[in-house]
């Protein structure tokens, strides 16, 4: 199986950009998501405060991630 994007350059730039740039985005959610994830594991100074936060921001992009069909894990 084939797959073959096609775009008119210079007036598709930015669905372009988008498309070869997928992979990276992918990774900085990645990141963020496992940077989220080890302050909320392993950070024992963190404030009860600070852990809800955290924990609410987690959630939210997880959510977000779900709203969008995204799931970081697939395709690994």
């Amino acid at each position: 199986m084939k797959a073959i994007l096609e775009f008119n350059l210079p007036e598709d730039k930015v669905d372009f950009d988008l498309a070869l740039q997928g992979s990276d985005w992918k990774h900085v959610c990645w990141e963020m998501d496992q940077l989220l994830r080890k302050h909320l594991k392993y950070d024992d100074d963190l404030s009860e405060d600070a852990r809800g936060i955290l924990e609410y921001i987690r959630g939210e992009f997880n959510a977000f991630m779900i709203d969008n069909n995204v799931d970081l894990y697939a395709a690994e």
